[in-house]
């Protein structure tokens, strides 16, 4: 039983507290696939340690996600690697040391990891539309509700009936002058030129 094993007995601190290691914080071991397999998730999440910020949190409801922390510009971050078992033990420290290296250079990993994944984006045929919408709800909870409202009208009423389904990789700068210059044609010049600063 695991209970019994060496690898359980070098996890003492998730019950004794020992120290001012919080509970559900397991010591830093070297992981292996048979642990991950063997060890049950309890009331609390629970993070089993490898190395060089890599853990692996256990959910009480048994998800096992890879989790690296990590600082950058004096700030400890969290990255997230992925889920086990679709990404190994091996996987999640390939992961881990991809993201170490981009550190050594003074990159910062998880803004790598935004900006392939905006790229990828890009490339899969996202509508201009899904894009805007999807910035809208980053930015209107910066804005007062009346705003926020008239963005998202000046949006459905000016761009998405035009190029709201245009794959954004694909829309050309003549298309989006095409668009403001239909704004401007109705005699909305501040309008026009605000459109600029949406996600087109």
């Amino acid at each position: 039983m695991l209970f019994h094993s060496v690898d359980f007995r070098r996890f003492v601190g998730v019950v004794s507290g020992v120290g001012r290691r919080r509970r559900w914080e397991i010591p830093p071991v070297t992981l292996s696939d048979t642990l991950i397999r063997k060890v049950k998730p309890g009331a609390k999440p629970v993070k089993l340690f490898d190395g060089g910020g890599l853990y692996l949190l256990l959910t009480p409801t048994g998800s096992r996600l890879w989790r690296m922390k990590y600082r950058f510009g004096g700030k400890e971050k969290l990255l997230a690697l992925g889920v086990y078992p679709a990404v190994s033990l091996k996987g999640a420290r390939e992961l881990r040391d991809d993201a170490r290296r981009e550190l050594v250079k003074g990159n910062d990993p998880g803004e790598i990891r935004r900006a392939r994944k905006a790229a990828a984006r890009m490339q899969d045929g996202t509508t201009s539309e899904v894009v805007a919408r999807e910035w809208f709800e980053l930015m209107r909870g910066k804005w007062e509700a009346e705003y926020a409202d008239l963005i998202l009208h000046r949006l459905e009423r000016d761009m998405f009936s035009s190029l709201g389904r245009r794959p954004i990789a694909e829309i050309t700068p003549l298309e989006l002058l095409t668009a403001l210059r239909r704004i401007e044609r109705r005699g909305a010049i501040d309008t026009a030129h605000r459109s600029l600063q949406k996600p087109f």
